[in-house]
């Protein structure tokens, strides 16, 4: 039996491409890699501790479905379905917020990042993220979660309160392994020294731009006022990050590009990067067209996918119900 890996992402708008080589990508080679049985899951419950428009999260729930399965994502190889329709997470989140110190949620980095950019909207959810993490994943069974480095910490504490509730009530969760993903973080274009985020869209460049939209972000974005080809020097983050993005997108080296725009400037390589963005999107963007005028395909893919989740995770919170006394 193959070994279960686990990975979801939010329906919270428009992806960008740190999304797409960070998540789309690496789990279309995971689930081609054929080492694992692999669920990935619009993680809709988590989009909630963000402000939004209800009208809007039915449209942004299809989307990423619709992202998914056009990256790549086989419905007859992984398992894709919607995390609200696993009512499993959210029981075995509560029950898992019995055995959480606040302590170890206190200092999860992330929560104080995002708190210092939406400070309005500071809510419970946003400080218990982590606990429905760690449900969405040890649910399953999963050994594996790919992961960026950005991760790490809810990943080491998923690991930690799968030990405690063994350690407590007997032997019944996995205590999962990072993959780290093989896409560099992606800066913002406009702040380089900021991850792209879409709760940041003006940094952002999303998979769903148009060439000549990709074509104007790139050229716009941030550099210097030098024009060396090159990384890794101070100040230089800028065009580090675009070397970074222009290296994930091609599969060529860094030391490589580098060299190839030795004495050329930034204005060529900007739009050589540009030409690279749009030749690895309009694919995935014109597969994705297709894709949306299947409803049968989409809705067919996600009930599938829905009732197999619900299938594991049932038997799993079962298992986790007669160990604490409230099944016999």
């Amino acid at each position: 039996m193959k070994p279960i890996l686990v990975s979801g992402i939010q329906p919270t708008g428009k992806l960008h491409i740190g999304n797409y080589l960070g998540m789309l990508k690496n789990a279309v080679h995971l689930q081609n890699s054929g080492k694992y049985q692999c669920y990935f899951f619009v993680a809709d419950l988590h989009s909630l501790t963000e402000d939004f428009n209800p009208k809007d999260k039915p449209a942004q729930i299809k989307n990423v479905v619709l992202d998914m399965l056009a990256a790549g994502i086989d419905p007859k190889k992984s398992i894709i379905f919607i995390q609200s329709a696993v009512p499993a997470h959210s029981e075995l989140a509560w029950i898992l917020n019995t055995i959480t110190p606040f302590g170890e949620l206190s200092r999860m980095t992330q929560f104080k990042d995002k708190s210092e950019h939406a400070s309005e909207n500071i809510n419970l959810g946003l400080f218990d993220y982590p606990v429905l993490m760690a449900a969405d994943i040890i649910l399953y069974d999963a050994k594996f979660v790919p992961v960026g480095d950005d991760q790490l910490q809810h990943l080491e504490f998923t690991r930690t309160i799968a030990r405690k509730f063994n350690n407590k009530y007997g032997e019944t969760f996995i205590e999962p392994q990072p993959i780290l993903t093989r896409a560099s973080r992606i800066m913002s274009l406009d702040e380089p020294k900021k991850k792209m985020s879409k709760s940041r869209p003006a940094g952002c460049l999303f998979i769903d731009d148009s060439p000549d939209t990709i074509r104007k972000k790139i050229m716009s974005a941030v550099t210097d006022s030098r024009s060396e080809v090159k990384a890794d020097i101070e100040g230089k983050e800028g065009i580090g990050n675009l070397i970074l993005l222009y290296s994930a997108l091609s599969g060529e080296t860094s030391a490589k590009i580098e060299k190839k725009y030795a004495g050329k400037g930034y204005g060529q390589f900007k739009r050589d990067l540009a030409e690279v963005a749009v030749k690895t999107l309009t694919p995935f963007q014109k597969k994705k067209e297709e894709l949306s005028k299947n409803t049968t395909l989409i809705n067919k893919s996600v009930a599938a996918g829905n009732k197999e989740a619900n299938t594991v995770a049932s038997k799993k919170l079962l298992e986790v119900k007669k160990k604490i006394g409230l099944y016999k």
